[in-house]
């Protein structure tokens, strides 16, 4: 007897599932297979996703608001010589989400940053930060210095009051924040956040890859990580500006050793290069280096020019100023 077969149709696609497979496409592209893990912190209890790419000195980075993913394009321009490994905040892909409320934002930062370090085994290593990043890499560089080789700060962060709060996240600190983080955002809403943080031309030459805006664009619609974002943001404002003790004043800044090397663009509406040559004039050991033209996250736009930066920093002394 014969008969017509007949198929059983696919199982859906989760959400989760779609986050992960464009987390990896993404990473692919890039030519990069990092590994995974997860580590579980005490101070505060929270456990958390990390990934790992290469071998050498270790260079913890810490992400803003565009998420993890972002480093892969960095990453893979900055080439071997060095153990990547890319933290995934709490409330971010496989990360679980912390309350931020009721300790100061930069000691919690602080804390975690050791703790993850504590759980990998690794009594010193780089501190990369970008955005807000920016804040947690030099909180540590505050209170933990002896864990600090070094503080990499790519594109402007919340870190002193002169640099303002960028719209954006005046907006999801608002009530309409609620909404905005629930709202599916699709491709051309992801590209067209990335031109307002001023990646325009290299979205028109097709420098900012399509597997980098699939992924953002799942992480905002295939994960809660935004709505914890949100819960943060909302922790660290008050008015017009923000909670008191979050912000760097020069009397912090005066006492963090650690050599440290920021790199700005000069589309990047965070701050400004005067802003932040007087913030780097401040520190005992910190200089600036300024790409015309760069935006918010600089290595997107020059990915070989800032790994070239960054390779030099980690190669040499910078002079104490």
């Amino acid at each position: 007897m014969t008969h017509d077969a007949v198929l059983a149709p696919a199982a859906a696609e989760t959400r989760a599932e779609r986050f992960r497979r464009l987390e990896a496409a993404l990473w692919d592209h890039h030519g990069l297979r990092p590994t995974t893990r997860i580590v579980q912190l005490e101070k505060p209890r929270v456990r958390l996703r990390v990934m790992e790419v290469g071998t050498g000195t270790p260079v913890l980075m810490v992400h803003g608001t565009v998420g993890p993913g972002s480093w892969a394009s960095l990453i893979d321009a900055m080439g071997s010589g060095h153990r990547f490994i890319v933290l995934e905040r709490p409330g971010w892909g496989g990360s679980e989400s912390i309350d931020y409320r009721g300790r100061p934002h930069r000691e919690l930062a602080a804390d975690i940053l050791r703790g993850v370090l504590d759980a990998l085994d690794i009594q010193r290593a780089v501190l990369l930060g970008g955005s807000i990043g920016d804040v947690w890499a030099l909180s540590v560089a505050k209170f933990h210095p002896d864990r600090v080789e070094r503080v990499i700060l790519l594109g402007g962060g919340p870190l002193v009051a002169a640099a303002h709060r960028p719209s954006f996240i005046r907006l999801l600190a608002s009530p309409i924040g609620a909404l905005i983080v629930r709202l599916p955002v699709n491709a051309d809403r992801g590209r067209s956040i990335l031109r307002d943080s001023g990646h325009g031309p290299s979205l028109d030459a097709g420098v900012i890859p399509d597997a980098f805006i699939d992924w953002r664009v799942s992480l905002s619609n295939d994960t809660s990580a935004m709505r914890h974002e949100r819960d943060m943001v909302r922790s660290l404002v008050r008015g017009d500006g923000w909670t008191p003790g979050f912000l760097f004043d020069d009397a912090d800044l005066g006492t963090i050793k650690p050599p440290t090397l920021m790199v700005y663009g000069t589309a990047d509406p965070v701050g400004d290069v005067d802003i932040w040559r007087r913030f780097v004039r401040v520190m005992p050991s910190a200089d600036l280096r300024v790409i015309d033209g760069a935006g918010h996250m600089p290595w997107f736009d020059e990915p070989q020019w800032v790994a070239g930066l960054v390779r030099r920093f980690l190669a040499e002394r910078l002079a104490v100023s």
